[in-house]
C-alpha cells in the first residue's frame, strides 16, 4: 500500500487528540455521565503505585501527584499514607492546584527511603506518619545548610561554589560543587587549530530555600557563567533532599544568550571534588557501561601481578572492600608495591547514540590506555575508598549525546568529577542558522519560499537566542565503596528514576484537564479494536525514534513532523517538514494517552517530550520570551513565533502528575505573554488590513493564541499563583467577550485590550475559521473553563464552534450567513462534535460524531491496520515498510479522537 498523502495526515492528526478527548459521553446525556455517579466520599482513598515494577531502589525519594474530586477535600486536608500491607510512611503534602470552590483539585507529596521495600500504597485524609528521619534546613546570610539525618550538604548563596560540602558522619565526601563552561570562539570548518577555549565559572546571584521539610527540602540556585568582567549563559539549579536519604538530585537549567556566530559551547559540565583518605590499593574506581555492566578497578590494583598477594587480598579489593594489614600479604608483593602504577585518571565519553569509550591513564602528561566499551552508558560512576566515596550520575546520558564522565587525580589527596553534559571531546555546539536566507528579504518572497519548502523563513528570527535545556543528575554520599548490587541500584536510579504515580481510575473520578479522558477499554470488540490500534501506533512512533536515532542534547523528546517517501527518510532537511516542535499537539495524545493507562513506557515518552518542547521550542529570554517556534529543521529556525507552541497545555500533566519546580516555573512565566504580541504579530505576513500593535488593541486569535493564554491563566490560577487574580480576572474577561463576539469563537480573532484584559466586541459579524484554531489545546481549555466558570454565553458560543465545523456549508451559511470555506482535519474535530452532543444530549450530532471519525479523513476503519508488524527487527531497517501508516505527524491529533472513542458507549458499533 502506498504512503497516505500528506494533507490525508494532516487531517489524520487532528483526530488522534480528538478521539482521545472525543466519546466520553456519547448517548448517555451529560458530559459527566462517564464518572460514577455518586459524589465520592471524603475518606476514598487514592491508590498509588510505582510507575515501573522495583520500587524505591536507591533512590532519595520521590514525588508525586494526586487529584482529587470537586468539593470533597477542604483546603486545609492533611493526608496519610499507607502500605498494601497497613504501615504507615511518612509523607510531605502541599497543595498544587484548587477547584474554585477552595476545595483541593491537586495535592503533590512526597516521600523518602521509608517508602522503599512497597509496591502498592493508599493516601487518604489522616494525619502522616512521623519520620525516623527528618529533612532540617538552617540558613545564614550567605550558606543554606541541609541535613537528611544521613548526610549534610551546605549550599552557598553567592560565589563560586554552589555545594561547598557534603559529609556524612562527619566526614567529607565532596566538596566545591561547581558549574563549567567551555566556550570556543570560532568554529573554522576542517580546521580548528587557531579556534581559542576559554574557562568560564558558575557564579551564583542567589540562592532561595523552596521546602524546608520534614520529608523533603529544595534550594534553587540561580546565576551565569563567569570569566574575568563577562557573564552569559545563565543557569537556575534546583537540589533536592529527602529525610534519611544518603543521596541527593540536581535539576540543572542553561538558557542560550550568547552569539550563534561567536558563542560555541565547548564543554558544559557539572564538577565536584572528592577527598581521597585511603591508600592507592584501597580507592576504588566504579564507571557503568551498559545495563549492568561496570569497570570495577581499584587505583593501584593488586589483581593480575605476576606475583600473588593472597585470594584474600585480590578478593577484598574486587567487592571493595578494606585489604587486610598488608603484613599478613605475600611479601614479593608488599615490597615491590612501589612500582606498581597507580591510575589518577577516567574517562567515558559517549560521542553518539551508539558508542561510547572508556579509557585511562596514570596521570597527566602520560598516555591514554583503552580500557573499554560498548554502546550505550548509563552515566553513572563512583570514585572513593573504603572510608567514604562519591556517586555520581547523569540521566538520558546517551539519549542527550554528546556526554561525557570524567575522573581525575584519583592517585592524590583530591580527585575530581566531571559529569558533562556536553562533551569536550565532541564537535563544538553550533547553533548557527543552516542557511543564508537565499534572497528571502521580504514578506512575499518568504512566503514563495513557505510555498515550496514548507519553511516560514524571515532574517534574523532563525536564533537560538533565549532557547534552554534541562538535565537532571544524582549524587550518592556513600560511606563505603558500595557494594556490586548497590552500584547497579544506583545506576538504575539515574537511568529510571523511581516515579509514584496515581491509578488512573482516581484521576477519572476526579474529573480533571476537562474530564476528556477514560480509562482503557476492551470490554467490546469494537473498543478492543480501537485500543489496538492506539497501542500500534505508540509504538510505531516509539521505533522510530529508535530507528531515526532522534537523540541528541538539543533534539531528544522531539519526533519528526513528515515522511519523505522517496528516500525512506523523513524530511530532516526540507524547511518546515522537520523537527515536529508539538505540531498538532502529539505532547497531547502521549499524555492523555498515558491518564487513560498509567503505562510506564507512553509516561516516559511523554515526559521526554515534555522535557524538550518546554525549553528547547520555546523562547526564555529576549524580544520573544513567552513563545515557541513552529516547526523547522533547527527546533528554533522558523519565523512563526507563537503561543500554540508555548502553550501551557502541554506541560500541565507533567506537573500535576509529578510536582516538577522546573515546568512549574515554565507556566508561571507565561501569564504575562500576551504582552508578546506587542512585539510580534503572529499573522503579520499575510494581513491585508492596515495593522500596528498597539497596547488597547491587539490582534488575538481566539484560537491558537487565546488557548495559549487560557491554559497560562488557567493554571495561575489554580495553583494559587503570584498573579493568580490578575489570571482569574483575564480568563473570565476574556471568554466573556469571546462569548458577545457577534460571531462568538467563529469571529476567529478580536482586538485585546492589555490593561484591562477585555476583547473589544466587533460591530459586524465575520466568519474567521481554520483548522487549526482547536487543534493546539483549545478543546482541553473549553471543556475546563465551561466546567469550572459558570458562564453559559461562553459555553454556548463554544458549542456552536463544535457543532458547525463538521456541518454541511449549507449549515454554515444558514447560521453564519456564509460557510467556513475549504477545512481539513475533519477526524480531528469529530470529537467537538461528540463534546457538543454530550452537552446536550444530541443523538444526531452523536451519530456524525461516529461517521466523522470513521470514514472523514485521517486514521478511518478502511486503513490495513495490520500490513506490517511494528516489533521485530525488520522496525530497525532503513526503509521499513509499514511508514505508510502515518508519514506526517498531523495524524497524530487524530489519535486523541481514537482515544475518546473507547467511550462512544451506544454509538460504537459492536
Amino acid at each position: 500500500m502506498s504512503a497516505i498523502p500528506r494533507r490525508s495526515l494532516l487531517k489524520a492528526a487532528a483526530v488522534a487528540g480528538a478521539a482521545a478527548q472525543f466519546s466520553w459521553a456519547l448517548g448517555r446525556g451529560d458530559a459527566r455521565a462517564a464518572v460514577p455517579a455518586e459524589v465520592p466520599a471524603a475518606d476514598r482513598p487514592a491508590s498509588v503505585s510505582w510507575l515501573e515494577p522495583g520500587g524505591l531502589g536507591a533512590a532519595a525519594g520521590s514525588t508525586f501527584g494526586v487529584a482529587w474530586p470537586k468539593g470533597v477535600h477542604p483546603g486545609d486536608r492533611a493526608f496519610a499514607l499507607t502500605t498494601a500491607d497497613g504501615a504507615d510512611v511518612p509523607v510531605q503534602t502541599w497543595t498544587t492546584a484548587r477547584w474554585p470552590d477552595g476545595s483541593l483539585k491537586w495535592t503533590a507529596h512526597a516521600v523518602g527511603p521509608e517508602a522503599a521495600g512497597a509496591e502498592r500504597f493508599t493516601l487518604a485524609p489522616g494525619t502522616p506518619a512521623t519520620a525516623a528521619k527528618t529533612v532540617s534546613v538552617t540558613e545564614t546570610g550567605r550558606r543554606i545548610t541541609i541535613d537528611t539525618g544521613t548526610v549534610r550538604a551546605v549550599v552557598s548563596k553567592d560565589g563560586g561554589k554552589l555545594v561547598e560540602s557534603v559529609t556524612r558522619d562527619g566526614v567529607k565526601i565532596a566538596t566545591d560543587g561547581r558549574l563549567v563552561l567551555l566556550r570556543q570562539s570560532d568554529l573554522d570548518d576542517g580546521d580548528q587549530g587557531n579556534a581559542k577555549w576559554e574557562r568560564f565559572d558558575g557564579e551564583i546571584s542567589g540562592a532561595v530555600v523552596e521546602q524546608r521539610g520534614p520529608v523533603r527540602a529544595v534550594v534553587r540556585v540561580d546565576g551565569k557563567h563567569r570569566k574575568g568582567s563577562r557573564s552569559w549563559l545563565p543557569f537556575s539549579v534546583r537540589l533536592y533532599f529527602y529525610a534519611g536519604s544518603e543521596s541527593f538530585r540536581m535539576v540543572h537549567t542553561i538558557t542560550y544568550d550568547g552569539d550563534q556566530n561567536k558563542d560555541f559551547i565547548r564543554g558544559l559540565g557539572v564538577r565536584f571534588t572528592v577527598p581521597m583518605r585511603d591508600a592507592a590499593y584501597d580507592r576504588h574506581v566504579r564507571i557503568a557501561g551498559e545495563g549492568a555492566g561496570f569497570l570495577t578497578e581499584a587505583v593501584q590494583g593488586v589483581t593480575g601481578l605476576r606475583r600473588d598477594p593472597g585470594a584474600a587480598v585480590r578478593t577484598a579489593q574486587v567487592k571493595g572492600e578494606k585489604l587486610p594489614d598488608p603484613a599478613t600479604w605475600d611479601q614479593r608483593v608488599t615490597t615491590r608495591m612501589q612500582y606498581v602504577p597507580t591510575w589518577g585518571d577516567y574517562t567515558l565519553a559517549q560521542l553518539s547514540a551508539d558508542g561510547f569509550a572508556l579509557r585511562k591513564r596514570t596521570k597527566p602528561g602520560r598516555g591514554w590506555i583503552p580500557a573499554g566499551g560498548g554502546r550505550r552508558a548509563s552515566g553513572f560512576g563512583y570514585v572513593g575508598g573504603v572510608t567514604g566515596g562519591l556517586s555520581f550520575g547523569l540521566r538520558d546520558f546517551w539519549q542527550k549525546h554528546p556526554a561525557q564522565l570524567d575522573i581525575r587525580n584519583a592517585a592524590g589527596d583530591e580527585a575530581e568529577v566531571t559529569l558533562w553534559l556536553w562533551s569536550p571531546e565532541a564537535q563544538p555546539m553550533d547553533l548557527r542558522f543552516y542557511h543564508d536566507g537565499m534572497g528571502q528579504d521580504t514578506f512575499p518572497e518568504q512566503l514563495e519560499g513557505l510555498n515550496i519548502t514548507y519553511e516560514d523563513h524571515e532574517p534574523g528570527f532563525g536564533t537560538p537566542y533565549g532557547i534552554a535545556r534541562t538535565s537532571e543528575l544524582m549524587f550518592w554520599a556513600n560511606a563505603a565503596t558500595p557494594t556490586a548490587s548497590t552500584l547497579v541500584d544506583q545506576a538504575a536510579a539515574v537511568r529510571t528514576p523511581p516515579q509514584l504515580a496515581v491509578s488512573p481510575e482516581d484521576l477519572v473520578r476526579a474529573r480533571v484537564f476537562g474530564g476528556l479522558f477514560s480509562p482503557v477499554d476492551r470490554s467490546t470488540p469494537a473498543r478492543a479494536t480501537i485500543e489496538d490500534r492506539l497501542d500500534y501506533l505508540f509504538t510505531y512512533y516509539k521505533d522510530q525514534v529508535e530507528q531515526r536515532r532522534w537523540y541528541g542534547f538539543w533534539d531528544y523528546g522531539d519526533i519528526m513532523h513528515t515522511y519523505d517517501e522517496d528516500r525512506h527518510q523523513w524530511r530532516y532537511d526540507v524547511g518546515g517538514y522537520a523537527w515536529d516542535n508539538s505540531e498538532l499537539s502529539p505532547d497531547l495524545w502521549l499524555w492523555y494517552a498515558y491518564l487513560r493507562s498509567g503505562r510506564a513506557d507512553i509516561f516516559r515518552f511523554a515526559e521526554a517530550m515534555t522535557r524538550h518542547t518546554g525549553e528547547v521550542d520555546v523562547y526564555h529570554l529576549g524580544t520573544w520570551a513567552g513563545l515557541g517556534t513552529r516547526h523547522g529543521v533547527q527546533h528554533f529556525a522558523d519565523s512563526a513565533k507563537q503561543q500554540r507552541i508555548s502553550t501551557a497545555v502541554y506541560r500541565r500533566p507533567y506537573y500535576f502528575l509529578t510536582a516538577d519546580e522546573r515546568v512549574g516555573d515554565l507556566m508561571h512565566d507565561l501569564v504575562d505573554s500576551d504582552e508578546t504580541f506587542l512585539a510580534l504579530d503572529p499573522i503579520r505576513k499575510i494581513r491585508t488590513e492596515p495593522y500596528t500593535p498597539d497596547r488597547h488593541a491587539l490582534s488575538i486569535g481566539f484560537g491558537t493564541d487565546w488557548s495559549g493564554l487560557a491554559a497560562a491563566w488557567l493554571t495561575e490560577w489554580e495553583r494559587g499563583g503570584p498573579k493568580a487574580a490578575k489570571a482569574e480576572a483575564r480568563l473570565r474577561s476574556t471568554m466573556e467577550t469571546i462569548a458577545a463576539q457577534p460571531n462568538g469563537f467563529v469571529q476567529g480573532t478580536g482586538l485585546y485590550d492589555l490593561d484591562t484584559g477585555r476583547f473589544a466586541v466587533a460591530t459586524e459579524p465575520v466568519v474567521g475559521v481554520s483548522h487549526l484554531s482547536a487543534m493546539f489545546g483549545l478543546v482541553e481549555m473549553c471543556a475546563e473553563l465551561i466546567d469550572l466558570v459558570d458562564m453559559p454565553q461562553f459555553k454556548s458560543a463554544w458549542l456552536d464552534y463544535c457543532r458547525y465545523f463538521n456541518a454541511t456549508k449549507t449549515e454554515q451559511a444558514a447560521r453564519y450567513g456564509k460557510n467556513f470555506g475549504t477545512l481539513l482535519l475533519f477526524q480531528g474535530h469529530s470529537r467537538q462534535d461528540a463534546y457538543a452532543a454530550a452537552q446536550s444530549n444530541d443523538t444526531k450530532l452523536a451519530q456524525r460524531a461516529w461517521a466523522k471519525f470513521d470514514k472523514s479523513d485521517g486514521y478511518t476503519a478502511a486503513m490495513v491496520w495490520n500490513k506490517t508488524p511494528v516489533q521485530g527487527p525488520a522496525a530497525l531497517e532503513p526503509g521499513y515498510e509499514h511508514l505508510w501508516i502515518s508519514t506526517n505527524t498531523t495524524a497524530l491529533y487524530g489519535l486523541a479522537a481514537i482515544q475518546n472513542l473507547a467511550l462512544v458507549g451506544d454509538h460504537l458499533p459492536a
